[in-house]
């Protein structure tokens, strides 16, 4: 995985945890990889996938069952796709309408663009 510098590691190997359980990699209650399988598939210390994970029990996405690993959390999409579509409308849409003003870009345009 190739990390950017405008986040923390961990930050964006929870985010790809995410990503995976809205592709439907991993579904409610399906056991995801060990911290240390998790660490070497991304090539990055076990305490930054430890920081990662912890982050995401913390979110209530994944959660520990004592000696068999890591599990999804029932209802965790529910709650990434809640989360994430906050966070898009939040952060991301307003960017994108001055853009789209600056640029005088219609929604019609975006319509089109979007159907192709």
């Amino acid at each position: 995985m190739t990390f950017s510098n405008d986040k923390a590691i961990y930050l964006q190997m929870a985010d790809r945890l995410c990503d995976e359980i809205l592709a439907g990699k991993y579904k409610d209650d399906d056991r995801i990889p060990s911290v240390r399988e998790y660490a070497v598939m991304l090539e990055v210390n076990t305490n930054t996938a430890v920081k990662a994970y912890e982050e995401l029990a913390r979110a209530n996405i994944i959660y520990n069952k004592r000696g068999l690993g890591y599990f999804v959390t029932k209802g965790a999409r529910k709650q990434i796709l809640k989360e994430r579509k906050r966070l898009f409308m939040k952060e991301h849409l307003p960017e994108m309408f001055r853009q789209m003003r600056l640029l005088d870009i219609d929604i019609k345009d975006i319509v089109e663009a979007w159907v192709k």
